[in-house]
């Protein structure tokens, strides 16, 4: 009966907690366009890493959702990233780039961080390790998983 009852809650812990997917090459991503995202237009706010964060979404033109954001500790900048979501094949790219506090980049030059889609479910985007929740027009949820710390973490932004 012990081990029965383990199992349950490893199991249902396991569906509260897991908020982020990976991408699968068998899978591949379902059709989207950024109509599907662009709730996530606007200047957003929140905590992180100890600081605070804005990260401003443009709406979508051209094919493309631009975004930056910079993080704020101890009164000073940490990093920087732009990014977009692109529409690409039919569906969604989410493209970062990282920089110091004094814009001296973190990937290569001619590098991005790139984040396939994989689907949409009611009020979520997943991309390959984050996902993008719509809790209502003022608030939104990122989830997004850290390879190196093999962590979850939510960053909750409000407008």
């Amino acid at each position: 009966m012990k081990k029965v009852i383990f199992l349950l809650l490893l199991v249902t812990s396991f569906g509260y907690t897991q908020n982020t997917l990976h991408y699968n090459d068998e899978k591949g991503s379902e059709k989207a366009t950024l109509k599907d995202i662009e709730w996530l237009e606007g200047n957003w706010t929140g905590d992180a890493f100890g600081g605070i964060f804005q990260e401003n979404w443009n709406k979508p033109l051209g094919g493309s959702m631009l975004f930056n954001f910079k993080l704020v500790v101890d009164g000073k900048v940490a990093f920087y990233e732009i990014g977009h979501i692109i529409e690409k094949d039919k569906t969604l790219l989410y493209q970062i780039k990282h920089f110091d506090a004094d814009l001296k980049g973190w990937e290569e030059k001619d590098k991005s961080e790139d984040f396939r889609f994989i689907k949409k479910e009611n009020n979520r985007m997943y991309f390959d390790n984050f996902t993008f929740e719509k809790v209502s027009d003022n608030e939104v949820n990122l989830y997004a998983y850290f390879e190196d710390s093999k962590e979850e973490v939510v960053f909750n932004f409000k407008k």
